[in-house]
C-alpha cells in the first residue's frame, strides 16, 4: 500500500517540478543562429528553464507567425525590418514606437537594441571598383545596367528595391532573384557585380567587398532586437533579469562581425562561438558527429513515411471513386494535381496559422503532395484493365466489390504501385524543406550549410536524402515482387 502511495505521489507531483520551456527561435542566416543560440545559453545557464531550440525557419514571415502563433517564445530581429516587414509602417522611428504598435497589434513585445545596427548596403567586387571608379551609390545612375543580385525579401520589401530606386532616381536593368549566401557566390565568381548585404556580414571581408557609401541616407537603421511573447518577462523573471545583464546592449558592430567571422571564416559552431562571447569554455565538439546525422535520418524518414501512409489510405480510395464517376473522377484529378502547382515552402506557410511550426504542418504538405501520383495511377490502371475481363467478370456474376477486388485492383496493382513508390520519392526530396519550418529532417543540414555557404555542410544533409531515395526505389522493387500477382505485368 506504501509504494502504491509513493507512486500515486510521484506521478502526481513529477508536473509540478519539471521546468516550463522556453521555446527560441531564428532565422536562417549565421547572425540569427548565434544570438539564437547565445538567448539558449543564457537561459540554460540561469536554469529557470528547459529550452528549446527551433532554429532556421524560413524568414521573417515564418518566425514572426511561430511567435505570434506560441510555437516559439522569443526570435532575433531587427527594427527596420519589423517595421517595413510586419507592421508595415515606414513612418515609424525609433525602437519605442515600433514596440508599441507591435504590442498594440500583436501583443507581443521587443526587447531593448541588443547594441548594434545591421542595417544594408550595396557591395561591389574591388576590381569593379577599382576599374569603374564608383564610391556612393549614386555613382551606380551611370550604369544602370550593373549585373545585380538582390534577395527576394529585399526586392519585395518596402524598404527594398523599389523604394531605392525611387529615392536615388534610377532604376536596376534585369536585377535577379537569388538566396543570400548563394550571391556572394556569384559574385566571388564573377557572375554579377553588385549584390545587397548586411553591414555586419562576415562575407563582406571574407570576399573582400567595397561598400558602396549611402549618400543620400537611404537605409534606416536596424537595430537588433528581441521579439518576444508579451508575458515572457513576468513567466520567466530570471532568464530575462540573465539577458539583460548579459546580452542587452552588449554587442556592438565590431563584435558582430567577429562572432560571424569565427563561425564563417574560421570554422567554429554556432554553440561554441557563443561560449566565446559568454565567457565560457569552449566545447571541443567540432564537425557534425554522426549521431546527429542518424537522429535527424530517422527523423526524415519518419517524416516520409508518416505522410505517406496517409496518402495511401486516401489516395487509393479516391482514384477507385474516380473510375466509377467521371465529374468525380475529373475533380478528384484537377484537385490533386492544383496543390502540385503550390511551392513547397507557400503550402509550409499556408499551414502554419492553422498547425503552427514543427512536423505537423510539414506531415500535411507531405501528405497532399503525396496524393496526386497515387490518385492518378490508381485511376489509370483501373480504367487501363481489358474491357473484357471486366466483362466476363460480370458473366460470372461478381458483385462489384468482387470485381473490384479480385480482378481490377490486382491487374492495376503494378500502376498503383508504382505511384506510390513516385510519392515516396517525390517526398523524401521534398520533406528536405521541412526544416525551414522546424520540422527537423536531413533538411536541417542543408539550411544550415546554406546560410553559411558551407558545401560540406550542404552534402552532409543532401547525400543522405539522396541515398533514402534510392534505398526507398530499391525497397518498393522488392515489394513489387512480392505485391504484384504473378503474370499481372506480363
Amino acid at each position: 500500500m506504501k509504494i502504491k502511495i509513493l507512486v500515486f505521489l510521484f506521478f502526481v507531483s513529477f508536473p509540478l517540478c519539471a521546468k516550463p520551456i522556453l521555446t527560441i527561435g531564428s532565422k536562417t542566416f549565421t547572425e540569427s543562429y548565434i544570438l539564437a543560440e547565445i538567448i539558449a545559453q543564457i537561459a540554460e545557464d540561469e536554469g529557470e528553464v528547459e529550452v528549446a531550440r527551433h532554429f532556421g525557419l524560413g524568414g521573417t514571415g515564418i518566425a514572426f507567425k511561430a511567435v505570434e502563433g506560441g510555437e516559439i517564445d522569443v526570435y532575433p530581429d531587427y527594427t527596420g525590418t519589423i517595421k517595413e516587414a510586419i507592421l508595415k509602417e515606414s513612418r515609424l522611428s525609433g525602437l519605442d514606437e515600433i514596440r508599441k504598435d507591435l504590442e498594440k497589434r500583436y501583443n507581443l513585445s521587443l526587447s531593448p537594441s541588443l547594441g548594434f545596427n545591421n542595417t544594408y548596403a550595396l557591395a561591389l567586387r574591388q576590381d569593379s571598383q577599382r576599374e569603374w571608379g564608383y564610391k556612393t551609390i549614386s555613382d551606380l545612375k551611370e550604369r544602370a545596367d550593373i549585373k545585380s543580385v538582390f534577395t527576394h525579401e529585399f526586392m519585395k520589401r518596402g524598404d527594398g528595391l523599389k523604394a531605392l530606386e525611387r529615392h536615388y532616381g534610377f532604376r536596376f536593368l534585369n536585377p535577379i532573384n537569388m538566396e543570400h549566401s548563394l550571391a556572394f557566390e556569384a559574385l566571388n565568381r564573377s557572375r554579377v557585380d553588385l549584390i545587397e548585404v548586411y553591414s555586419t556580414d562576415a562575407k563582406i571581408r571574407r570576399y573582400n567587398l567595397f561598400l558602396l557609401e549611402d549618400d543620400r541616407g537611404f537605409f534606416p537603421k536596424y537595430l537588433a532586437t528581441l521579439v518576444m511573447r508579451k508575458d515572457l518577462k513576468e513567466k520567466f523573471p530570471r532568464t530575462y533579469l540573465a539577458l539583460e545583464k548579459k546580452l542587452f546592449g552588449r554587442i556592438d558592430e565590431s563584435t558582430m562581425v567577429k562572432l560571424n567571422s569565427a563561425v564563417e571564416l574560421e570554422g567554429y559552431t554556432f554553440t561554441q562561438v557563443a561560449q566565446e562571447f559568454l565567457g565560457k569554455k569552449q566545447s571541443k565538439a567540432s564537425g557534425i558527429p554522426l549521431r546527429k546525422i542518424g537522429y535527424l535520418t530517422l527523423e526524415h524518414l519518419k517524416l516520409v513515411f508518416v505522410s505517406l501512409f496517409f496518402s495511401i489510405i486516401l489516395g487509393i480510395p479516391v482514384g477507385i471513386m474516380a473510375t466509377k464517376n467521371k465529374l468525380l473522377g475529373q475533380v478528384s484529378l484537377i484537385g490533386s494535381g492544383l496543390l502540385q502547382t503550390i511551392p513547397s515552402l507557400a503550402l509550409l506557410c499556408f499551414l502554419i496559422p492553422v498547425f503552427g511550426i514543427g512536423a505537423k504542418p510539414a506531415y500535411v504538405a507531405l501528405f497532399l503532395y503525396g496524393l496526386l501520383p497515387i490518385v492518378r495511377n490508381t485511376y489509370a490502371g483501373i480504367t487501363q484493365v481489358d474491357s473484357s475481363l471486366q466483362e466476363a467478370a460480370d458473366l460470372m456474376g461478381l458483385t462489384s466489390w468482387e470485381k473490384l477486388r479480385l480482378v481490377q485492383l490486382p491487374l492495376a496493382s503494378i500502376n498503383i504501385l508504382t505511384g506510390i513508390k513516385t510519392s515516396a520519392i517525390i517526398n523524401v526530396g521534398t520533406a528536405t524543406l521541412a526544416a525551414f519550418i522546424g520540422a527537423g529532417g536531413l533538411g536541417t543540414l542543408i539550411v544550415v550549410g546554406l546560410s553559411l555557404n558551407d558545401e560540406k555542410t550542404i552534402l552532409t544533409g543532401a547525400l543522405p536524402a539522396a541515398f533514402l531515395a534510392c534505398l526507398i526505389h530499391l525497397l518498393f522493387e522488392i515489394v513489387d515482387r512480392i505485391v504484384i500477382p504473378k503474370g499481372a505485368n506480363i
